[in-house]
């Protein structure tokens, strides 16, 4: 998901805009964990891009996402550019001194 969102909307309140956005983005991750994994790998991990756009956004993790759509709310800022790509991974198991993949 590569996506800049606006907070002004004809019909909505940005308070209930802002909580339409953040459910969004709550759903599109539910839906990515739920897809089948490719053989070999334990889990889902994703990597999230934050800004206000494109341009100036930096790598943040995911559990900060609700946090910074909250301080675009606070700051009273028009819209925001949030990526949240998804990419199979493999837990690491730390057998005494060796690492087995």
């Amino acid at each position: 998901m590569k996506k800049t969102f606006k907070l002004s909307h004809e019909k909505l309140s940005i308070p209930r805009r802002v909580e339409a956005i953040k459910h969004e983005v709550k759903k599109y991750i539910k839906r990515e964990r739920r897809k089948d994994l490719p053989k070999d790998y334990d889990y889902w991990d994703f990597d999230c891009r934050f800004g206000v756009d494109e341009a100036s956004s930096e790598v943040i993790h995911i559990s900060e996402i609700n946090k910074r759509i909250s301080w675009v709310e606070a700051e009273q800022l028009e819209s925001f550019y949030l990526e949240v790509m998804v990419k199979p991974c493999r837990r690491k198991k730390d057998v005494g001194k060796k690492i087995i993949l």
